[in-house]
């Protein structure tokens, strides 16, 4: 094994109901070497696995649940001793909201594992306590409530492809009124722009158009706003190069999610695609929804 390169392992954790078997089956197809349902105890003997190898192991990812009973509370503990032992370790947390989970498990005639007696929403708001803290510590985090099993695999390829090196941001315009990107790790708001809603010529554009982003870029303070949000965004990708934080999704938002944050997201996704050993794909969540 290449002793310049440390390890890597990937645990995926989340939500039951989110998509942990699709990302199973993704990190399969570039090459990772999956785990299902592994006790969290047993996460000890992969760094024997690491070191007795003579060769490059493939990158190993393992998917943990709630069904580990009690040792899923101490997965925290086991993830900090590998990393002590010089082991690239990341956390991928699958988030959906209730009415999209209850679905999937009245779909699939299924209970949730920890609904008991109750319901299935009851399972889901004891296994969201449960996983409070693994979700605020995770590296990655992938909301899939509107995810179908072919745009969840997308999202995959682009944040764990071994094709893929580097640093990558996902950009992503959103409507306030819709609610809140829950993976997002940056939010900015678009809001204190003059809304082209308010122009008949404009209305019906989105921030796709060349009218409505001159609009938008041309507004008081949109320039120093750019300049200075791109300036902050330099000083945390500089941060998370250095803690191996390897994707990342930039939120602006407006209320629509139509007209000012995709204008922005457009022209700041632009902006970062030049910095070195990054790389930039855009998103624009609530465009077409109204």
């Amino acid at each position: 094994m290449d002793v310049n390169k440390k390890p890597e392992l990937l645990v995926v954790t989340g939500m039951s109901g989110a998509g942990r078997s699709t990302v199973g089956n993704a990190l399969e197809d570039q090459g990772w070497y999956v785990i299902d349902n592994l006790p969290p105890q047993l996460l000890g003997p992969i760094n024997d696995l690491f070191s007795l190898s003579k060769a490059n192991l493939p990158k190993i990812a393992v998917i943990i649940d709630v069904r580990g009973g009690e040792f899923f509370n101490e997965l925290q503990t086991y993830m900090q001793q590998l990393r002590n032992r010089e082991i690239n370790v990341r956390l991928l947390f699958l988030e959906a909201n209730d009415s999209a989970l209850v679905k999937r498990f009245e779909s699939v005639r299924r209970p949730h594992p920890l609904q008991d007696d109750g319901t299935v929403l009851d399972g889901i708001g004891r296994e969201r306590a449960e996983l409070l803290n693994l979700r605020e510590s995770a590296d990655v985090v992938f909301d899939t409530s509107d995810s179908n099993v072919h745009q969840l695999t997308n999202r995959v390829n682009e944040a764990f492809s071994a094709s893929n090196s580097g640093l990558k941001i996902n950009v992503l315009s959103f409507g306030f009124k819709y609610g809140l990107p829950a993976d997002s790790d940056l939010v900015a708001d678009a809001r204190f722009i003059s809304n082209p809603h308010w122009k008949e010529d404009l209305r019906d554009k989105t921030g796709n158009d060349p009218e409505v982003l001159a609009y938008v870029l041309e507004q008081p303070e949109v320039e120093e706003f750019i300049e200075n949000y791109v300036a902050t965004l330099r000083i945390v990708l500089k941060g998370y190069r250095k803690e191996n934080k390897r994707f990342a999704t930039i939120a602006i938002g407006c209320t629509g999610g139509k007209h000012r944050s995709v204008a922005l997201v457009n022209t700041i996704a632009k902006i970062l695609s030049d910095e070195d050993d990054v790389k930039v794909s855009v998103q624009h969540r609530d465009l077409g929804r109204e």
